[in-house]
């Protein structure tokens, strides 16, 4: 096998993986997508804060519950 043929058919294998890839292409301008982003960050932390201050009371309930 000459070195074309190995780089041919490379390329052809790399083409037949790339739309199984992930992209960029969602549709999407970068602005859009920064908006999309910062609201799912927001609901993330809003989350983990209600968390934080159901175990806080957690907490408190439970050494009240001790003495």
């Amino acid at each position: 096998m000459t070195r074309g043929d190995q780089r041919e058919r490379d390329r052809q294998r790399a083409q037949a993986r790339k739309p199984g890839s992930k992209g960029r292409d969602d549709g999407l301008t970068p602005e859009q997508r920064r908006e999309r982003d910062a609201k799912a960050l927001q609901e993330k932390t809003a989350k983990k804060a209600a968390q934080a201050t159901k175990g806080a009371d957690d907490a408190k309930k439970n050494a009240a519950g001790k003495k």
